[in-house]
């Protein structure tokens, strides 16, 4: 795992909305550690959800679905940002979520991929596509029923950025 070049400027974005950031990957648990520890200079993804964890694999909805349920929101509300369209855009759609198709290397340029639950909402090149499409075209707010545990862990993300910020 490593960062995506615009991760760092979206993940600071959706910090600052009080947005929670969750990941669901194919890695192990330790290489999310490893990826949170080395080359993420932000608070870490919560939850984050590898393939040991109690869930089927993507394009299963039931990772996502969870997430939804920790935070308090109905899939709707969320966002699901993936690179592949027959895991994340389908497990995306499974759930009811809005689907973000990151296809930073033009892989998806034959409209016939895009059948049924492979069809995202949006198609972006690049992270910093998906920034300005979330700043411009979604109204970001905080969800409100997150657990305890979770807003604080917001919160303290929140904190941390303002501090780095002054």
């Amino acid at each position: 795992m490593q960062t995506m070049p615009g991760l760092v400027d979206l993940c600071t974005f959706l910090d600052s909305k009080g947005v929670p950031r969750g990941l669901i990957t194919r890695n192990v648990l330790r290489s999310v550690h490893f990826f949170h520890q080395n080359h993420m200079p932000l608070p870490p993804f919560v939850p984050a959800i590898s393939r040991e964890c109690q869930f089927p694999y993507k394009p299963s909805p039931e990772a996502l679905l969870h997430i939804c349920e920790t935070w308090g929101i109905v899939p709707s509300e969320v966002i699901m940002i993936g690179d592949s369209a027959k895991d994340d855009v389908v497990c995306g759609n499974r759930a009811g979520a809005v689907t973000i198709l990151l296809d930073t290397e033009g892989r998806y340029n034959d409209p016939a991929l895009f059948q049924g639950e492979c069809k995202p909402t949006v198609i972006a090149k690049s992270l910093a596509e998906v920034h300005d499409l979330l700043q411009s075209t979604f109204e970001l707010l905080p969800p409100q029923g997150l657990h305890d545990k979770e807003q604080k862990q917001l919160e303290q993300q929140k904190q941390l950025l303002e501090q780095q910020q002054a």
